[in-house]
């Protein structure tokens, strides 16, 4: 003998909309978790690298600007700052121990005076740091579709005279 409010039909029509729920459920919970596990064991990007390919992109697309020079300064290297990891697992990278190299630089484009610095360790092959002088012109080049992204010195060319 059924309970009174007992509807059998309705159960059966409400179970499988449920286990929809709980599949949905489930799956974004198992998305959830992989992506948390994907940001603390991807690979570290090296920014060495990721400054090459902008250097090279901007020789190759770049527009060339008159600017000047404004300082150049040389700083101690810094210590890599750690990355927490999952469970303390993670590729630990070499120290670079040079001191670092960085020329600030200023040039207007459309009336738009930027200023900025790039950092020239390991391209003093192109520079003779000691003619870098404040107030020294200097071509510099620049993406024309984001003017604030240049460069004053690239791989195999040198806006420094």
């Amino acid at each position: 003998m059924q309970s009174p409010g007992f509807n059998g039909v309705a159960l059966l029509i409400a179970l499988p909309a449920d286990w929809k729920l709980m599949l949905a459920m489930g799956g974004a919970a198992i998305a959830a978790v992989a992506m948390i596990v994907y940001a603390f064991l991807r690979p570290e990007g090296d920014p060495e690298a990721e400054e090459r390919q902008r250097r090279l992109h901007l020789n190759q697309i770049g527009r060339i600007a008159e600017g000047q020079v404004v300082d150049l300064v040389e700083n101690p290297p810094e210590p890599p700052k750690p990355r927490k990891r999952l469970f303390g697992l993670g590729v630990h990278r070499l120290v670079d121990l040079r001191p670092r190299h960085l020329v600030s630089y200023s040039y207007a484009i459309s009336g738009v005076v930027y200023h900025t610095a790039q950092d020239i360790t390991g391209l003093e092959s192109q520079v003779r740091l000691d003619r870098v002088v404040p107030g020294q012109p200097a071509s510099v080049k620049y993406d024309p579709s984001n003017p604030v992204d240049s460069i004053l010195v690239a791989d195999d060319w040198s806006g420094l005279r």
